[in-house]
């Protein structure tokens, strides 16, 4: 995103902050465009045709956030952060879900077209992941969120690192040791 529309965005959550009911109106297009971007990279592992699980993993999220206290937002930054961490949730929800009714949970037969969100194999990878993920946070809490904000938020090294407040090498060095600590865990 441009320097000036992340200006902007970050001034329109800070007029959101404050009460002004138009900002949200500017805010939301730009938030979801930013947003289906966040959805489509994570979902680019999944099968062809995930436009519309894209739509609602955006959706999905953008609702729970909505449900929360009301936060005060900082800048764009922090809420790339916040709805990357949320969206990891929707994706480990949808994934338990999706291995509960493989293994015949839900006596009772619903049609949720979310449980279709992705394979059973990606979910059982997902839901690793996400156990993994917590192992990570006790061990080292900010390798945790690099990985949190790059693989599931799809930030860049430099918006890590401002999200972070560390440098670009710091978040490289975690990202790096993050992912093979990961692989280790995973693999056993």
């Amino acid at each position: 995103m441009p320097a000036t529309s992340s200006q902007n965005l970050t001034e329109l959550l800070l007029d959101y902050n404050a009460g002004d009911s138009d900002a949200l109106e500017k805010l939301t297009p730009l938030v979801y465009v930013e947003l289906r971007r966040m959805a489509h990279r994570y979902m680019q592992g999944e099968r062809n045709g995930h436009t519309l699980q894209t739509t609602a993993l955006v959706n999905e999220a953008y609702v729970r956030l909505a449900g929360e206290q009301k936060i005060t937002w900082a800048n764009r930054d922090h809420f790339f952060a916040v709805m990357a961490r949320v969206m990891r949730h929707v994706l480990t929800d949808h994934a338990r879900r999706r291995n509960y009714a493989k293994h015949g949970g839900g006596a009772r037969q619903v049609s949720l077209p979310e449980l279709d969100l992705m394979s059973l194999e990606r979910a059982a990878e997902l839901v690793a992941l996400d156990e993994a993920l917590l192992q990570l946070t006790s061990i080292d809490p900010r390798k945790s969120r690099v990985v949190e904000l790059r693989y599931f938020g799809g930030l860049s090294l430099e918006e890590t690192a401002e999200v972070l407040s560390i440098s670009v090498m710091t978040v490289r060095r975690d990202w790096r040791a993050a992912k093979a600590w990961l692989f280790r865990e995973l693999k056993k």
